[in-house]
């Protein structure tokens, strides 16, 4: 089941990997949960829940506007926290896997970031906290934090030669993300062969999380 707001994108999406939609804003937590309940009444069981909203709001706070702050926040974190309520309902005795993802900026200090550095922390913590309370369910939960990837929600950056240049350089192993890197890690974690793994968070960034490359040759 794929669900989100572009509906147009779902379908296309849809029929490539022959999959059905639904479209849910990520700002409605009761549609949220409907859907996930849809989901397992449609399907008969759900396996597994990975939560792609996000936002791209990068201004220091003191440019941030309470709207921007409060959306930031209800895409997501809110989001997540609905998720994972709906998932203590609705996933099969055997348990299942969800994957949130968060961002580098949520575990080191990035400027102009203070909003979405803020909102993917807290979603590192509900997850730690939910891994520890439904571990006896067996329902996993685990955490994708990339640096800057190429998506459609990023093309502010990806798209301006001079900001790209400049955010490859940033990372050691001298380029960004690209979708599959991520989905990759997302897989990783949905897999029922990492049943023993819970309460992770995974830095797919390149490194920039993590290591400082050396200057020069």
């Amino acid at each position: 089941m794929l669900a989100g707001r572009n509906t147009a994108a779902l379908e296309e999406l849809g029929r490539e990997v022959d999959a059905e939609t639904a479209e849910v804003e990520a700002t409605d937590r009761d549609a949220i949960e409907q859907t996930i309940k849809r989901v397992r009444d449609s399907f008969g069981r759900l396996d597994g829940i990975v939560n792609a909203f996000g936002t791209m709001h990068l201004k220091p706070a003191h440019l941030t506007k309470d709207e921007d702050w409060d959306q930031t926040l209800a895409v997501n974190l809110s989001s997540s926290f609905a998720i994972t309520r709906a998932a203590a309902r609705a996933f099969p005795k055997e348990g299942g896997s969800v994957v949130f993802i968060s961002s580098v900026a949520a575990r080191m200090g990035l400027p102009n970031h203070e909003a979405i550095a803020a909102a993917k922390a807290g979603l590192i913590g509900l997850a730690l906290s939910a891994a520890a309370t439904y571990a006896s369910k067996g329902i996993r939960y685990n955490v994708v934090a990339p640096a800057l990837t190429r998506t459609s929600l990023t093309r502010s950056i990806t798209g301006n030669e001079a900001a790209l240049q400049a955010s490859t350089r940033m990372h050691p192993l001298g380029r960004i993300g690209e979708p599959e890197d991520i989905a990759s890690a997302i897989a990783w974690f949905l897999d029922p062969a990492q049943s023993w793994v819970t309460g992770q968070v995974l830095g797919v960034d390149g490194g920039l999380g993590s290591v400082r490359a050396r200057i020069g040759t």
